[in-house]
């Protein structure tokens, strides 16, 4: 099968622009993953390029399937407000290569945590795994291979971590949505919870 990776590149810059930076992080035993950063307006979308190059395998499976599993890139977006938030590419690289590197199946509805600021002062260490075709569509690829799917991520405050582990995704999510909620303010507060 061909390299998804310019396939995939070419999908982000469709859909979001010419990037204006671009850091490459590769880590002992994995891929290289690029992230690239897209800035438009007053937002800042951060998008990773090659989590996607290998199917992620199920951590059970005694040999990992090299066509078909699930592809994904992570995309992130938040206002500029103060924040250096360009400080997020390592922590997004670590993410892009946890299936590599732990054998996790990244998937809607999950949280990854980082164990420490997403970028300086920031309040979150981890991110709700949201559905991919809003922003960025989802890529075909040839069969047998599944789509890439491009998901969003959501940062997530400690305590909204913690709320989100008893009540799941989906109420976390509702709440975000009830409470009005700007989940692209880097600096934004908990949301209010039980």
């Amino acid at each position: 099968m061909a390299d998804v990776l310019p396939l995939v590149e070419a999908r982000l810059l469709a859909a979001l622009g010419e990037p204006d930076a671009r850091a490459a992080v590769t880590f002992l035993g994995t891929d290289r993953v690029e992230v690239l950063r897209f800035t438009e307006g007053d937002l800042v979308r951060y998008a990773t390029l090659g989590m996607s190059a290998q199917p992620m395998a199920d951590p059970t499976a005694a040999v990992a399937d090299p066509v078909k599993g699930p592809r994904a890139e992570l995309v992130l977006s938040v206002r500029r407000a103060g924040a250096d938030t360009d400080k997020v590419l390592r922590p997004l690289a670590v993410l892009a290569a946890s299936p590599q590197v732990e054998g996790v199946i990244v998937a809607p509805g999950a949280s990854l945590d980082v164990g420490e600021p997403l970028w300086p002062d920031a309040p979150f260490t981890s991110v709700l795994v949201a559905e991919s075709g809003g922003l960025v569509e989802d890529l075909d690829l040839d069969a047998p291979a599944d789509p890439v799917r491009f998901l969003p991520l959501l940062p997530m405050t400690p305590n909204e971590a913690a709320w989100k582990r008893v009540h799941g995704a989906q109420a976390l999510q509702e709440r975000w949505l009830s409470s009005g909620t700007d989940l692209r303010d880097p600096s934004r507060r908990s949301v209010a919870l039980d």
